[in-house]
Formats: structure tokens, sequence, C-alpha cells
């Protein structure tokens, strides 16, 4: 059941129907059944692995708050063994289901290189969706309260919500419980212009994803999947890629934000207009920011951050980005796209590169030179996305190849495309951004017969022009 099909409009209208008549506790019982049952819909074996993950931080969380509040001389220990717990258990499930096979298939090949017969270890698993990110949302709740940021809930209900809150249980974002918890456990009221800017945000999203990005997923599809693309052709299979992640991936994110406004729920903003960021680092404060704060807060500063030199801040911007992209998959070429993004970011600031990066780059005060560094990061960005979207690493060095030798007249079936379906995104993304705003139903300056003809165009669009249904591009995380 995908934000995009027909069955998750009926299961929305009847969730939406029913909740707003219940009471608070009645409307969490409510909210965390329908999470379970949405859950279910991809595949109900895997309901027990989202329990089993939310029973051992509730219990983990009191257990923590409890060894502190004695006060003896063994409660640190204590506590830190109950995090050590949590931590373990989570990253061990994740570690299971999603990079077993990875790791067994490496260190085979690794022996194979060195003339050792050995035999594989073969499991069929299949990698519950959403693991990824709910069990990196159950940690930083327990790390929080360690920390002594946040206090336990007692309510198991409360918690089994914040975990299974259906809009965001399956790509995100990654929320805090200092953010979610609060807003399940206090009693929330309907608002009119809450609901009508949570629909809006459905509709924005539902057009990125079905007008976008699922319009351009062919052109990838046909670039990526070829065995001899000309320069050309990678460079705008690659441009095309650029546009249809960030489509479906902010698309999926203004849905799930839009659901959870009409339940009467904030989510947080997760991309900020990422093609415009003039550095790495302003790039990873534009994009999946949920998760760029979570490696951040919960991996890049307890390493110690910036705080022992430069050499030691390399690597802990190296290691962070390399645990980051081994998240998005277990495969080399996520490997290969986080130390590339932990390059970026090491070249870029200067106390780390000294006569390299954003010192040479800030020269440029004017708007051409702010011009010229936002070109020179999305080209950057989408190398990575070259490294991203390839299929293996043979791969990665057959287009890079292409890019730099073989050359030949572009052909118009990929340009089209790229003016036809990214053209009223750009549209809307200059609106947003003229308005200093992140959502374009906030354009209080623009006529309201103008918002009205916008909305009608990308209404049509998206009726009559809309592509096939498909996947959204994160579930495979």
């Amino acid at each position: 059941m995908t934000f995009n099909s027909f069955e998750f409009a009926v299961f929305f209208t009847i969730v939406v129907g029913t909740y707003w008549l219940l009471t608070h506790r009645l409307q969490n019982l409510f909210l965390l059944v329908a999470s379970y049952v949405f859950y279910a819909g991809w595949d109900w074996r895997f309901l027990s692995l989202l329990f089993v993950s939310t029973c051992i931080d509730y219990v983990v969380a009191l257990r923590i708050y409890a060894a502190k509040t004695t006060g003896n001389a063994g409660a640190p220990t204590r506590r830190k063994l109950w995090l050590t717990a949590s931590i373990c258990a989570q990253l061990g499930i994740l570690g299971f289901f999603k990079y077993f096979n990875f790791f067994t298939d490496s260190f085979v090949e690794l022996m194979h290189a060195l003339g050792l017969e050995v035999s594989p270890v073969i499991l069929r698993i299949v990698l519950p969706v959403g693991v990824s990110f709910y069990t990196f949302q159950t940690m930083s709740y327990t790390i929080d309260v360690y920390r002594g940021k946040m206090l336990p809930t007692k309510r198991f209900l409360d918690f089994a919500l914040f975990v299974a809150f259906f809009p965001q249980l399956v790509a995100g974002p990654i929320e805090r419980a200092a953010l979610l918890l609060p807003q399940v456990t206090h009693p929330r009221r309907f608002s009119g212009s809450q609901f009508v800017d949570g629909l809006q945000l459905i509709f924005l999203g539902l057009f990125k994803k079905i007008y976008v990005a699922d319009h351009l997923a062919p052109l990838v599809d046909q670039v990526f999947c070829s065995g001899s693309a000309s320069g050309g052709d990678v460079l705008f299979g690659v441009y095309a890629f650029a546009l249809q992640i960030y489509c479906d991936f902010s698309g999926y994110s203004d849905v799930a934000r839009g659901c959870a406004k009409c339940l009467g729920m904030e989510l947080m903003l997760n991309f900020d207009h990422p093609y415009i960021a003039e550095s790495p680092s302003e790039f990873w404060r534009r994009w999946h920011i949920s998760l760029s704060t979570w490696l951040r807060d919960y991996l890049y500063i307890p390493l110690g951050g910036n705080r022992r030199g430069p050499a030691n801040t390399r690597r802990n911007v190296m290691l962070t980005m390399l645990l980051g992209g081994l998240w998005h998959g277990a495969a080399w070429k996520f490997v290969l796209w986080g130390v590339y993004h932990g390059l970026l970011l090491i070249l870029f600031r200067p106390r780390l590169a000294p006569g390299l990066g954003d010192r040479r780059l800030s020269s440029l005060r004017s708007q051409a030179g702010r011009v010229f560094r936002i070109l020179l990061m999305f080209h950057l960005t989408c190398f990575g996305w070259l490294l991203f979207r390839a299929q293996s690493v043979a791969q990665i060095g057959a287009m890079v190849h292409s890019l730099a030798t073989a050359w030949t007249p572009l052909s118009l079936e990929l340009v089209r495309p790229l003016i036809i379906f990214g053209g009223p995104l750009l549209i809307v993304e200059a609106l947003q951004l003229a308005a200093g705003r992140e959502d374009l139903h906030r354009l209080s300056a623009v006529p309201e017969w103008t918002r009205c003809v916008g909305y009608s165009i990308l209404f049509y669009l998206l009726a009559f022009h809309g592509a096939a249904s498909q996947s959204f591009i994160y579930f495979q995380f």
C-alpha cells in the first residue's frame, strides 16, 4: 500500500474520518492499529520484528531511567549496559536483515582472491521495509533518555505509536522523540487551516512523485541499463536521476508531512531545496535532513566531532559518511558514494584542507559567483548520484570512461523529458524560493487567482499526464 495507490487513498480517508470522531486515548489506539494494518500491507510477517524492536527500547529506556534515579554507585555502569544492549539489539536486527549476505559474499570473494576455496552461507533473507528508519528512530530515543535530554514514556501504546506512526514509518523522516512523542501523549484538536495545509502538501508530494519522478524513471533505466551509453547519454541520464530521486524522496516526505498534518501532528522538514547548495556541508543541511542530523548528533559528535584537531576531524567526517553510505544499502557502490561525499566535505573545509574548498570559492562574492558555486556543487552531487545509481562498480568505471571519451551527438529523446517533466518542478521550486518559504501554498504575496490557476495546471498534469504508479526509491533502503 503506497502513498500513490488507490488503496491508500481509501485507507487514509477511512482513517481520517474515524480518527477525528474519537477521544484522545482512543485516537492513539486507533492510529496504532491503523499503522500496523498499513505495515502489514507490505508483509505481515515483519509485524513481529517491528513489535520486538519497539518492546526492546521501551523497556531499555525505563531501565536506564530507573538506574539513574537509584543514585547508587553501580548506576552508571547499569545505565551503560542497558544502552549497549539496546544499540546491539537494534543494530543486530538491522545488520542481519540488511547486511548478512553482503558481508558473507564479500568475505567469500576475498578468500577466492587469496586463492582459498570457501563455501558461501546462503540465506534467503527478505529486507523488511522501513527497518533502517524505525531502528534509527528507536535508538535515538534510548540515547536521548540516557543523555538525560528527555524522560521515558510510561505508556507502551504511546511509545508504540511513536515508532509505528504510519505516515513516516516506511521512509521517514526519522523523527526525534522530543518532537513527536509530546504530540502523541497530548490531546490534539482539529484545525481547519492545518488540515488544508496537509492536503496541499499531499498534493504537491504526489505531483513530484507521479508526474516528475515516475516519468523520468524509464529514461534513467534506459541509460543505466544500457551496456554502452555515450558520454552525453550518461550526463543527461544522471541529470534525470538527480531530479527523479529528489522528487521521489522529497515527494514521499511531503505526503508524510501532509498526512500527519491532517491528523493534527507535525513532522520535521526533510528537504530544503538541496540543489541550490553552494558547498557539501550546505547540501547535507538541505538533503535528507533527518538522517544527516541523526548521523551528526549520534555518530559524528560522539566520535569527537571537530574538537580534537584536523586529523581526527577528517577521520570522524569520513567514518560518518562511510557509515551513512552503507546505511543506504548493502553494496560497495554505496560505500564509494559515502567515501566520495566524505572527501567532498573534507576538501571544502579550509581548516581540513588548507588552500582548497570554501575559502577559495568564497572569494567569488558576486551573484555570478554564487551561481557558479551552485552549478559546481550540483555537478559534484550529480557525480555522486552516478555512483549511487550504477548497478555495479564495473558500470561506474564504464560510465566515467564514457564521460571522458565517448561523446556523440546528443539524442533529443533524453533532453525533451527533462524539459517537459522537470520544467514545472523548477517553476514551483523557484516560486518557493522567491517567497522565502518551503511550501508553495504559503505564497501569501501571490494573488489567490494566480495560485488557483497554478494548482489547476498542476492538477491537470497530475491527473491526465501522470505516469503509471511505481514504488518509492527509498523503500529499498
